[in-house]
């Protein structure tokens, strides 16, 4: 398994890129796309998923363009609602990427739709997680950007269920 971080500093932004047996997955693309796509000719890999976290409201996606030059599928966590195509996984779901798993973690908080996605192994072990803006070291993400998609579900429940 191949797992690299692609880091822009000047915004602070994480987006990862998995390959495993000729397939790929991209985590939190940036806009531009190519440099993804050129990773992936590289490999001689096709990019099957591109995994979302969550809504960015702090940089453009580049999901659309993956799905529309490279046939990937645009993945977003439980209780997500895009206005376009897209596959809403369910809290637990699996998508496989090559002999790899990569297991739906729905984690409300930073947003409503807020998801981390667990790497395993064909053999069963977990190799780490990607969990955009929900989880940093020492921290979480801001709850007050929560879209109320649910009514009871507010900015002060989430903070309190991480304290």
């Amino acid at each position: 398994m191949k797992v690299e971080q692609i880091y822009t500093g000047c915004i602070a932004h994480a987006a990862y890129y998995l390959e495993n047996n000729g397939e790929a997955a991209i985590f939190d693309p940036l806009r531009e796309v190519q440099p993804y796509m050129d990773k992936a000719k590289k490999d001689n890999a096709k990019i099957k998923y591109v995994f979302e976290t969550h809504f960015h409201a702090d940089f453009v996606s580049g999901h659309l363009d993956l799905m529309k030059h490279a046939g990937a599928e645009i993945v977003f966590g439980p209780t997500a609602k895009p206005a376009y195509k897209a596959t809403t996984a369910e809290d637990g779901q699996i998508f496989k990427v090559g002999n790899y798993s990569v297991k739906v973690l729905h984690t409300p908080g930073h947003t409503m739709e807020s998801t981390t996605y667990l790497l395993i192994d064909e053999n069963g072990k977990e190799h780490g997680i990607i969990s955009g803006d929900t989880l940093f070291i020492g921290d979480v993400g801001r709850p007050d950007l929560a879209q109320h998609v649910i009514a009871d579900l507010t900015e002060e429940k989430f903070s309190r269920s991480f304290i």
